[in-house]
């Protein structure tokens, strides 16, 4: 099933469950108030949810409505917690390559993460605002899961199990600022503004023979600017899976129902099937001709991140946003 938050109802939004087509949805309030509420008891909610969706596929759910994405808020509108991985470790080693830096051989066993802020997501249509063009604008096309409770000191297997939703995401970075907070050594704060998701948020069981339990083997496409920018397989060359990841941030912690984590940029080897982000490009330019070419994001610049179905079917819908002068 796909599961999607109206901007109703206060800051947690609305509930609603959204048919396959992304065309149609309904007001799951009935069961949950919010999404939150369903991920914190899901085996009970979960099975009411999907009959709700059956019902909405049949064209018997009382209430049903033309889906408006422009009035969806982020899957979650925000978290407990948003932890974000380093999974695609080519990624890091391209970027350290032209920074002429060695990469440590820990980067390949031991996965990067960071907590960003979870506070205030935002949803697939919203703009990205910001104040100053100068802070390097980038956008970096993820994939994301939501857990329910997890223990500390869960092992990777038992940590795919506790994966209940997956989404994408658009986790907007401040390249210019992030440099300066970096040499401080105590890691990102300014140079991670709010993140954005896609329309919903979908069970596993709607990814069919593409998601593994742990990793999702189809393309991520980012098109900016009305170019496609990239369209890296969300499998391929990943060195850590979600069930590694949620492992890694439960370590020394427990991790509430509704924390979402995040796979890292989606980057492949293969330079042919393009980047999900501009700094990755502006490596590989940097890398082949001695300098990067592509400039960062500017006001008015548009971008979308969709992933399909390989019948051709938007899984997620799109994230489609436009940076804005913050006033």
């Amino acid at each position: 099933m796909k599961l999607a938050s109206l901007k109703e109802g206060g800051r947690d939004g609305t509930l609603i469950v959204v048919d396959r087509a992304l065309k149609r949805a309904v007001r799951a309030t009935g069961i949950a108030p919010t999404l939150q509420k369903a991920i914190e008891d899901w085996a009970a909610a979960a099975p009411r949810l999907a009959a709700l969706a059956d019902r909405l596929r049949d064209g018997s759910a009382a209430g049903a409505f033309d889906l408006d994405t422009k009035a969806l808020a982020a899957p979650l509108p925000r978290a407990y917690q948003w932890a974000d991985g380093s999974a695609y470790v080519v990624h890091v080693e391209l970027v350290r390559k032209a920074r002429g830096v060695e990469m440590p051989p820990s980067f390949w066993t031991d996965p990067l993460m960071y907590q960003g802020g979870s506070d205030s997501f935002v949803g697939c249509n919203d703009p990205i605002e910001l104040a100053d063009e100068a802070w390097g604008i980038d956008f970096e096309g993820e994939i994301g899961v939501i857990v329910d409770d997890v223990p500390m000191g869960v092992s990777p297997e038992a940590a795919r199990k506790h994966i209940k939703l997956v989404t994408i995401l658009n986790d907007v970075s401040l390249r210019n600022v992030i440099v300066s907070e970096l040499a401080k050594g105590f890691g990102f704060f300014h140079g991670k503004p709010a993140t954005a998701f896609a329309p919903v948020a979908v069970t596993p069981d709607e990814l069919g023979e593409a998601w593994d339990g742990g990793k999702l083997g189809l393309p991520l496409i980012s098109t900016y600017n009305g170019t496609e920018f990239g369209h890296p397989n969300a499998a391929t060359d990943l060195t850590f899976d979600f069930g590694q990841l949620i492992a890694h941030a439960a370590k020394t912690r427990f991790l509430e129902a509704g924390t979402v984590v995040g796979s890292g940029t989606v980057a492949n080897r293969d330079a042919s099937v393009g980047c999900s982000c501009i700094a990755e490009r502006r490596v590989r330019e940097t890398i082949d001709g001695g300098k990067p070419v592509t400039p960062f994001m500017k006001f008015g610049d548009h971008i979308r991140i969709e992933m399909l179905d390989r019948a051709g079917q938007s899984i997620f819908g799109a994230i489609d946003q436009t940076v804005v002068k913050y006033g």
